[in-house]
């Protein structure tokens, strides 16, 4: 497994979190849930335009310390 495909992963676990999260959090009137997915999506937009905007992307930085890149291999 390598960076750039944990990265995407875990976005997609995130974003269904974030779905599961506002689901449960329209229908009752009291439930933060509905707020914590509004952050959470709010969080990942942000990380998302700085990655694409500077090409740093803070969450493919720590995963390349644990985990290989991707074009390691091809060179």
């Amino acid at each position: 497994m390598c960076a750039e495909r944990m990265q995407r992963i875990i976005i997609a676990i995130i974003l269904g979190f974030v779905m599961g999260t506002a689901a449960t959090g329209m229908g009752e009137a009291g439930s933060s849930g509905l707020q914590i997915a509004f952050l959470t999506q709010l969080i990942l937009i942000i990380m998302l335009l700085v990655g694409g905007l500077t090409g740093f992307c803070p969450s493919l930085a720590i995963l390349r310390q644990i985990l290989p890149p991707c074009d390691r291999g091809e060179k």
